[in-house]
């Protein structure tokens, strides 16, 4: 819409104006709120905060080894036992505190039943750290 021409001639075509009034008006009222709000968003609390040390947690649960041989022998931490003592020992270990991990190292040729056997009797003793310890080193 064409506002005081100053030409003569009627024209009834459109005119495609962008009118920015309202644009800056929306413009300088986010400026002005900006400029109130970025000094609070900077505002900080005083706190007194704990301090922590670093230092990581050294204290490391025992472990015990027990080797299976291929035979049914039985070494508990470098020392032959029978299997009639494994049940008490394995009772003891589980009432310390931290709970030691017990170590298996069986032999190749070793049957699975001992193994499992050795393994019912430390879940039936309350042991719940239980890993096998192999050498990945040997190949067939």
């Amino acid at each position: 819409m064409a506002l005081g021409s100053l030409h003569n001639k009627s024209s009834s075509a459109p005119t495609a104006e962008i009118n920015v009034v309202p644009l800056v008006d929306v413009m300088l009222v986010l400026l002005v709120i900006f400029i109130i709000t970025a000094p609070l968003l900077t505002h900080s609390i005083k706190i007194d905060l704990p301090k922590a040390s670093n230092t990581p947690n050294t204290t490391q649960a025992e472990h015990i080894e027990l080797a299976v041989k291929e035979t049914g022998d039985l070494f508990w931490n470098g020392e032959e036992i029978g299997l009639n003592m494994l049940e008490a020992r394995f009772a003891a270990a589980s009432a310390l505190q931290p709970q030691p991990e017990l170590h298996i190292h069986a032999d190749r040729l070793t049957h699975y039943e001992n193994v499992a056997e050795v393994m019912s009797m430390a879940g039936k003793a309350g042991l719940t750290r239980i890993g096998f310890v192999t050498d990945p080193s040997e190949t067939r």
